[in-house]
């Protein structure tokens, strides 16, 4: 086994993208693919590492880009900045989502008839808004995302499966806006599982994450934990 990477260029609406693909060489024929949403800051080794655990799991692993070709924030100011040019405008965001899961499933090494999306914070946000635009997905993983609803998706009925993983004490996602979502996923007929993470704050996956200042503590625990959901989770959508 050897787990093989490739970058693949994709254009949408004037920007050059470039997302990373992960696969095992032992595998033989498509395999189902599971595209990784990236933090704010853009697509970083953090989010290819999770692709290639992903292929030596067995799946495809697609690190998506939303920001263009090298853009990586270097502060939190600039990664601030490219986040709200897509929560700013969730339909935005929704198009270039949809253009990621359609390279996706171009790819060789790909099933495109299974596909996943997992995300990290602004990632888990859009993993989430994969299901709510109603993109060809059998489910979808938010590991410390936002979870607010966008204004373009009220009364669509969410066919995907959702799992969310939340620290309970995170400070961007406080409990009356978990509750919200639960209603949320509740009226649009989702099947829906949210698991909550005690003593847990922001970017708890992330062992680089140590400003508890800023609300972001990496938690091993959490981390772990988590991991293991989204496995069982994508065997029961795929095995």
């Amino acid at each position: 086994m050897a787990i093989q990477t490739r970058t693949v260029e994709y254009e949408h609406e004037g920007d050059t993208l470039e997302a990373l693909v992960a696969w095992d060489d032992a595998q033989s024929g498509p395999r189902p693919g599971i595209l990784v949403c990236h933090a704010f800051r853009g697509r970083e080794p953090y989010e290819n590492g999770r692709a290639e655990q992903l292929a030596a799991m067995g799946y495809v692993g697609f690190a998506l880009d939303l920001y263009g070709k090298g853009v990586q924030a270097e502060t939190k100011e600039e990664a601030f900045e490219y986040m709200n040019r897509f929560t700013g405008d969730r339909e935005l965001l929704q198009r270039r989502l949809l253009a990621c899961v359609e390279t996706a499933a171009a790819q060789p090494e790909i099933d495109g008839n299974n596909l996943a999306a997992i995300g990290y914070c602004f990632g888990g946000l859009c993993a989430l808004d994969l299901a709510r635009c109603g993109a060809a997905v059998a489910g979808v993983c938010s590991f410390h995302g936002i979870l607010g609803a966008p204004d373009n998706t009220a009364g669509n009925h969410i066919s995907a499966r959702v799992l969310v993983e939340h620290g309970w004490d995170d400070p961007m996602v406080p409990p009356e806006q978990v509750v919200a979502f639960a209603e949320e996923m509740t009226g649009a007929g989702a099947d829906w599982q949210l698991h909550g993470h005690g003593a847990t704050v922001h970017a708890f996956t992330n062992p680089e994450a140590n400003d508890p200042d800023f609300g972001t503590v990496y938690d091993a625990d959490a981390d772990r934990r988590s991991w293991q959901s989204l496995q069982n989770f994508l065997a029961e959508l795929f095995d």
